[in-house]
């Protein structure tokens, strides 16, 4: 099992940057893929970005490829979501999530632990 907490999250002009980590307990944290999702008031949680557990495999969504980088340092337990050019469009809660497993895991429903999730919140 894994506890996933989430940190970085706030308000941000349009256009500025973030960089959201989530640390991960336990000792096994090299066996988890993990991904980063947002969800929207009144919109369902949408995955943002996904990477294996090696990190050298990722996914983006296309309303955030080009902005945003994925990354994960094993040796600290944490994965990382640096978001650049923010837009106000990006304004969610941000969570993090793991699932036991060697690919790259797209789907919501795929993730077995998640966190708490970060508010970020873009200014126009």
């Amino acid at each position: 099992q894994v506890q996933l907490v989430e940190s970085g999250g706030g308000l941000v002009q349009a256009g500025g940057s973030l960089r959201l980590s989530c640390a991960a307990s336990g000792r096994t944290f090299s066996s988890y893929a993990m991904g980063w999702f947002r969800q929207a008031p009144g919109k369902e949680r949408e995955t943002v970005a996904a990477i294996n557990r090696s990190g050298g495999h990722t996914y983006y969504a296309d309303s955030v490829k080009g902005r945003f980088t994925i990354s994960r340092d094993n040796a600290k337990n944490t994965v990382y979501l640096q978001m650049n050019s923010l837009k106000p469009e990006d304004t969610a809660v941000y969570s993090c999530a793991a699932v036991l497993g060697g690919s790259l895991y797209l789907s919501i429903s795929r993730y077995d632990y998640w966190g708490q999730g970060t508010q970020v919140t873009v200014s126009s």
